[in-house]
């Protein structure tokens, strides 16, 4: 799912700028009375005496829009309840630096405008524009590793919901009650058709439209009804149950082709994802390729002659912004990733580095879509409008600029990291680096003749294979003993990382082992509330010393990497890495032949 929106967000990048270029080149063209004049042009629907109807821009803003934030809704859904949002740990770090992103930006628009007529555009600055920051980290290539898309990814969605709490709380003018009772009444039939299980498409168009139109009139802005109607479609892990119906139904085609077998087989297999995995799928091109560019070329054009740029030099609106965006966020984003990594409120995807997080952070500062979505609400004033949108242009520009500079110059500064993919292959040790000592985690006689040192994932499925057969490998081989080292792949397995800091919780109390098997025996299992319990089943406290079992973990890290590790299981016998395969047979065989050499 995280490889296509990247895929997909990154690749619409080239068609978002184009979109933005056509907008100044027409609104600076000799034709731009025509820029604004097209998009005033009334369109609307009418029934007898009744009608609707909106200029075009409005339609861009308020209603093709509300699919982006249909989508974004979609992704909190998705994220909250089976990707990343689920681990507490994992989203800590990302949310206070989003929320960092967020209150520096605006602090700074108004240390430059606090009292004045353009106090109330604080908003501006605060969003992150995911499509263009990905673009860019697109371009950065392999400077930019997964584990960073990951955490900005992360960082977009919480960004995203609290600008959409802005736009609610601080950007709604004036509400009517009845307008707002009939929205209130047409969620809770959503609600209920939802509760009740019904998946009518056609329902939830009709009542999904009604709610938007009620929204609208109420006063509050309806980017709510498109991210509170994609929060509520229903989305969940595929079942053992549907996936086995799924495959029988393909086997079934397979053996005996037909259009009905065909037809159940498509349906077996569209039942086992969840409704809100395929309107991603679905919804994210157009989102992307269209919407958003659509969005674009309705809002970004701004007369940019000589006299309106020297205004605009001057103008703390638009200092306000531009230094908000490439200042404010690239403090606040950094300044809110090292406060909980501090603390030890969280952990970070992936072995990432203070160079690499700094990039992020500066890139970070292209503001666009939500930003000029906020431009229209805060400013009546053309003048400021204009100001204001000059800024965005201005901050997101020096920002890619500034991100650019810093993965250019000090990408792997502050830490590990893997090279980039198109260095040379490295040459990885055979040698393990740092011996076994009284600080690991040992299981069998302290006189063997044979130790294997393993560094492993406890969420990662080889490991979980291999686990039954080193336990099968020292019951038959008594003077056999085991040591096992962190190496947790973040990128892959997000709740590795919390499950190894609470293994070292149990080894507080002398109990590793007994976690260490507990974890493995229950791998699809590891959410906080999960960990939890097997804490309180063995009478551990799984949070007791975060910073100092972080740092525990980190040592075995560090090792691993500099014994040439990357990727687990990988295990070293008597100091020599092993490179057959991973069965009983084939370890017991050089375990065998270590115990008869001299």
């Amino acid at each position: 799912m995280l490889r296509a929106f990247f895929r997909t967000e990154a690749g619409s990048t080239s068609v978002l700028l184009i979109a933005t270029v056509f907008a100044l080149l027409w609104a600076n063209s000799p034709w731009r009375h025509t820029y604004e004049a097209f998009w005033h042009t009334r369109m609307g629907i009418s029934f007898g005496d009744a009608s609707f109807s909106l200029d075009l821009r409005h339609w861009v803003n308020d209603g093709v829009m509300t699919v982006f934030f249909f989508l974004i809704g979609l992704e909190v859904s998705y994220e909250a309840r089976l990707g990343q949002l689920r681990n507490r740990r994992l989203i800590a770090v990302p949310a206070v630096a989003a929320l960092g992103g967020m209150l520096v930006p605006a602090g700074i628009y108004l240390l430059l405008n606090y009292g004045g007529p353009a106090a109330g555009g604080w908003g501006v600055p605060i969003a992150t524009d995911t499509a263009f920051v990905l673009g860019v980290l697109a371009v950065v290539g392999a400077r930019c590793p997964d584990p960073l898309r990951a955490f900005l990814l992360t960082l977009a969605i919480v960004d995203d919901v609290l600008a959409i709490m802005i736009i609610a709380i601080f950007y709604t003018a004036s509400l009517s009650v009845p307008a707002l009772v009939a929205a209130v009444l047409l969620l809770g039939a959503v609600v209920t058709l939802r509760w009740l299980r019904i998946w009518r498409a056609p329902a939830y168009i009709v009542l999904g439209f009604a709610l938007w139109v009620a929204t609208l009139q109420s006063g509050i802005h309806p980017t709510l009804v498109g991210i509170a109607m994609g929060m509520l479609v229903f989305v969940y892990a595929p079942s053992d149950q549907k996936l086995l119906l799924a495959g029988e139904a393909v086997h079934g085609f397979t053996s005996d082709p037909s259009a009905e077998r065909a037809r159940e087989a498509a349906l077996r297999v569209q039942r086992a994802v969840s409704v809100n995995e395929r309107l991603q799928l679905r919804l994210h091109p157009w989102s992307s390729y269209v919407i958003v560019p659509l969005f674009a070329l309705a809002n970004a054009g701004v007369g940019l002659d000589g006299e309106i740029l020297r205004s605009a030099l001057t103008s703390p609106v638009t200092l306000g912004v531009a230094l908000g965006l490439l200042a404010g966020k690239f403090v606040g984003i950094s300044l809110g990733t090292w406060l909980p990594l501090r603390f030890g409120w969280g952990t970070l995807p992936g072995n990432l580095v203070w160079g690499q997080l700094l990039g992020g952070a500066a890139v970070s500062g292209i503001g666009f879509t939500v930003a000029l979505f906020i431009v229209d609400l805060a400013f009546v004033d053309p003048v400021l409008h204009d100001q204001a949108k000059i800024g965005i242009l201005a901050g997101s520009l020096l920002s890619a600029v500034l991100g650019w500079v810093i993965f250019k110059l000090a990408w792997d500064r502050g830490g590990v990291c893997a090279p980039p993919d198109e260095e040379p292959a490295e040459e990885l040790p055979e040698v393990l680096t740092v011996p076994v000592g009284p600080e690991d985690h040992v299981r069998g006689p302290a006189g063997a003749r044979v130790t294997i040192v393993e560094y492993g994932d406890f969420e990662c499925p080889y490991c979980g294979r291999l686990h039954p057969v080193l336990e099968e490998l020292m019951r038959k081989n008594p003077d056999v003993r085991m040591v096992f080292r962190h190496f947790p792949l973040r990128t892959l397995h997000p709740r590795a990382a919390s499950a190894a800091i609470v293994s070292e919780a149990a080894a507080d109390q002398g109990r590793f082992w007994e976690m260490h098997d507990l974890l493995y025996d229950n791998q699809r299992f590891l959410t906080d509330a999960d960990l939890e319990q097997y804490a309180a089943d063995l009478d551990i406290a799984p949070w007791s010393d975060v910073p100092g079992h972080v740092a525990r973990i980190a040592l075995d890290e560090d090792s691993g990497r500099a014994s040439g590790v990357r990727g687990t299981p990988t295990l070293f016998l008597n100091g020599v890495r092993y490179q057959g395969p991973l069965d009983l047979n084939s370890i017991n065989s050089a375990v065998a032949d270590l115990r008869e050499s001299p």
